[in-house]
């Protein structure tokens, strides 16, 4: 898949999980425990999705940001990288510790963890489209203006 593509979908991947998250948010607002059914499915979705998205930046795009040589792509990948960790992990043992059971005994716990968690997510976000998504789509620029061979083989597999 061409870069540009890549960076799209993740931008409409970040678009997706902030919408997922108001959702899960709202619903928190609920002084108790109420539609636990509408909440356990957000969050599965936001789940499904932003581990589905950390594993394409994991695996796809760093690699192919690292690998254009380029000294501030590769110096903000590898921050990137080294800020994120295990995200992915992180947060699957953070929802895997809420079950609908838990939820229901701790809500104010819940929320108020969960809100934490969403307010590090927002501020990822906001950091990968404000620092690192404008770097690629330069880089995607860059190789648009050699032409159609090489903008071909400036691609990512999926």
């Amino acid at each position: 898949m061409p870069l540009s593509r890549e960076i799209e979908r993740l931008r409409a991947e970040h678009a997706a999980l902030i919408a997922l998250a108001r959702i899960v948010t709202e619903l928190l607002q609920a002084p108790g425990p109420a539609r636990l059914t509408e909440l356990a499915s957000a969050r599965a979705l936001l789940r499904e999705t932003l581990v589905r998205h950390l594993k394409c930046e994991d695996w796809i795009l760093y690699p192919r940001l690292r690998a254009t040589g380029d000294p501030d792509l590769m110096h903000i990948t590898r921050d990137f990288e080294l800020e994120m960790g295990d995200l992915a992990a992180e947060y699957v043992a953070y929802d895997d510790k809420w079950t609908t059971e838990r939820v229901a005994a701790k809500w104010t716990e819940f929320s108020r963890e969960t809100i934490a968690v969403f307010g590090m997510l927002a501020t990822r976000v906001e950091r990968e489209e404000r620092e690192l998504y404008p770097l690629a789509d330069k880089l995607y620029a860059g190789v648009a203006a050699l032409g159609p061979a090489v903008m071909d083989e400036a691609t990512i597999s999926s």
